[in-house]
């Protein structure tokens, strides 16, 4: 009985090692983007197209940070204002400016952003909690990643919205 003990103790601490290595050596994939000067990423699962801006359509009294719709496909699509929604200054969009559309608790969104660089593949294990900052800082960031000699600021698209403002969305996307 003892050996059966041995072995099986010893093939759990195998397993252990093995997932605490498969940990370390996983990557996460993201696309990289750029809002001002900072360099943010979301999760490539989450990332449906990138494409140009194009001719938006303003909705009346919808929230602040929506710059208006497009149709994408047969698909009404809200616009977010990034730079808007983490309140920095507006920019005119140029060449480099493009809209990042993603799934968010249901609703598919547009995201303007002032550049996408390229997907990166990140450590799991170099991404940090997010800085104890302001409450902006914070509350759409799941963690920073380290990347050679940069850091990357990976957003959570699920808390971009809150329930409100993500049901108002669903509304335009639906009318």
């Amino acid at each position: 009985m003892d050996t059966q003990a041995s072995v099986a103790g010893t093939l759990e601490e195998t397993q252990i090692s093995h997932d605490r290595k498969q940990s370390s050596d996983e990557l996460l994939q993201v696309v990289g983007f750029h809002i001002d000067q900072e360099e943010f990423g979301l999760d490539i699962l989450r990332v449906q197209e990138i494409i140009r801006v194009q001719r938006l359509t303003r909705v009346p009294n919808s929230p602040e940070f929506v710059d208006g719709v497009i149709n994408l496909r047969g698909k009404v699509i809200p616009i977010v204002a990034l730079r808007r929604r983490f309140g920095l200054a507006e920019l005119a969009h140029d060449n480099q400016t493009r809209i990042v559309v993603v799934e968010v608790n249901g609703t598919v969104l547009g995201l303007i952003v002032d550049s996408v660089s390229e997907v990166l593949r990140i450590p799991a294990d170099t991404v940090e909690p997010p800085p104890r900052l302001g409450k902006i800082e914070r509350e759409y960031v799941k963690g920073v990643g380290k990347l050679d000699n940069r850091l990357l600021i990976l957003l959570d698209v699920d808390r971009l919205l809150s329930d409100t403002e993500g049901a108002s969305c669903a509304q335009m996307a639906q009318a």
